[in-house]
Order: C-alpha cells, then sequence, then structure tokens
C-alpha cells in the first residue's frame, strides 16, 4: 500500500459493495470527507459497521489505485 494518510473524523458506510469471491463482506466508506473502501478478505469488513457514525482515526492508502482502509479506531 502506498500514500497512506491520516484521517481523523465521522466514518460513513456509504454502500455495502459485493462480497468477495470468499464471501466476505466489503464497504465503500466515508472519513472525514475521504472516500475508501474496505480490503478484500480483511477482518475491517466485520468491524466497521461498529463504527458507524463514530468519530475515528483512520489510515488511508492505495492499493492497486484505489483508496483503500489500512486501519481504524475509534477517537
Amino acid at each position: 500500500m502506498k500514500n497512506i494518510s491520516r484521517h481523523v473524523g465521522k466514518l460513513e458506510i456509504l454502500n455495502r459493495l459485493p462480497s468477495s469471491t470468499n464471501g466476505n463482506p466489503r464497504y465503500l466508506l466515508r472519513v472525514a470527507g475521504f472516500t475508501c473502501k474496505t480490503p478484500v478478505d480483511s477482518m475491517y469488513g466485520y468491524s466497521v459497521p461498529n463504527y458507524n457514525g463514530k468519530d475515528v482515526v483512520a489510515t488511508i492508502g492505495t492499493h492497486y489505485g484505489t483508496a483503500t482502509l489500512a486501519s481504524v479506531q475509534e477517537a
């Protein structure tokens, strides 16, 4: 992952994306005005709904040209 940046703000789930090939959930998110996706086959597909509407500290990077969530924790 490249171009990792840190963002502090409210996490919003914009849309549920199609599940991965292995059946794991994926989401399209917005944190402090920055839009990103959860990684494929990642634990964040299961934990991100717990942070919906809460203030978080998130790191977002680019993975194959797509903004991807690298980490998230409650602020």
